[in-house]
């Protein structure tokens, strides 16, 4: 099934690509096609023992991977495979954080597999967005700013916020504003530079300080 799956995306691809002018269009298009062909990817890592290890992480990101500090993300319902991605960002170093990196250096493989495994079983809190902010920030998520060229953040996490399991885009929705907020914030500045192809730092970098508070506050109320 996979490799049908597989085939269908790519005669898709052929045939439609090269008729989409805008990265935001051809963005969308690829985040369709992963998400076609890698449906069924699994880590191996195990919920019950994930849950045992994570007593220590529910000290800044709560019992079910639920936070209740702003500044803390929370986990529940992360894929696994960005949740590796942030993990291992932290141990090898390239992502700076005192806290976040000391935790990480003393994971192995198979304990940050059962983490993953335990906060993608999790259900991620209901948050809300600023009544002062809905209309701004979904305009910038769902349509970005096509004069100064910020990219439409549903073409790598869609349309509600769950991110993108095979290219390893993060699931956004219900996210603390002020954590998004600071990572956009991060992004534009240089100081977070763990996305790939600088996918985010090129396109916080055009955001204002305004449309980065709008668009946080919209992601966040993504239920």
């Amino acid at each position: 099934m996979p490799s049908i799956m597989k085939r269908s995306a790519l005669n898709l691809s052929a045939s439609i690509y090269s008729a989409l002018r805008t990265r935001a269009a051809r963005l969308f298009l690829l985040f369709v096609l992963s998400s076609m062909i890698m449906a069924t990817v699994m880590a191996d890592g195990d919920v019950q023992r994930g849950k045992e290890q994570s007593v220590t992480c529910a000290a800044c990101h709560g019992q079910d991977g639920n936070s209740i500090n702003a500044e803390w993300p929370s986990l529940a319902g992360q894929h696994e495979k960005y949740f590796l991605i942030a993990l291992n960002s932290f141990k090898d170093s390239s992502r700076q954080n005192i806290l976040m990196s000391s935790q990480a250096s003393g994971l192995d493989e198979q304990t940050m597999g059962d983490l993953a495994a335990y906060y993608a079983s999790q259900s991620a809190s209901p948050r809300t967005t600023d009544p002062a902010l809905v209309s701004q920030g979904e305009r910038l998520y769902r349509g970005g700013n096509v004069e100064r060229g910020v990219s439409a953040c549903i073409a790598c996490h869609g349309p509600s916020g769950r991110g993108n399991l095979a290219a390893g885009y993060p699931a956004l929705a219900s996210q603390h504003s002020v954590y998004t907020e600071n990572q956009l914030k991060a992004y534009r500045s240089n100081t977070r530079e763990t996305d790939a192809n600088r996918i985010m730092r090129d396109i916080a970098g055009l955001m204002t300080d305004d449309e980065i508070s709008a668009v946080a506050s919209y992601i966040q109320g993504l239920n």
